[in-house]
């Protein structure tokens, strides 16, 4: 059975998410998550481009106008939705786990 697309997110795909929760341009983003992390996820510009172009096509993140001359990227409705539904897949794991875990 074929995994449905975005079922799931990697650590690129969630963090590129996040950040463009607010408008920023590629390069703003790696430094964003680079932040975020403390360093412990780092996202080159061959993936960020690649992922961005995906999301794009698919209507989760927005490419918006900027005065820069720089491509500017913005998360949308379906794309914050897709972020939520992680959000709760991760901290279901964590419940699960945890109940386990520690009785």
């Amino acid at each position: 059975m074929a995994r449905k697309q975005f079922q799931t997110l990697s650590e690129p795909m969630f963090y590129i998410l996040l950040c463009l929760t607010e408008p920023l341009h590629g390069y703003a983003v790696m430094q964003r998550i680079e932040e975020l992390t403390a360093g412990r996820v780092a996202v080159g510009p061959g993936t960020l481009y690649a992922l961005v172009s995906r999301f794009e096509k698919e209507g989760i993140v927005s490419r918006i106008p900027s005065d820069e001359g720089k491509k500017v990227y913005c998360i949308t409705e379906k794309g914050k939705q897709l972020l939520d539904d992680e959000l709760d897949r991760l901290k279901n794991m964590i419940n699960d786990s945890s109940s386990v875990l520690r009785g």
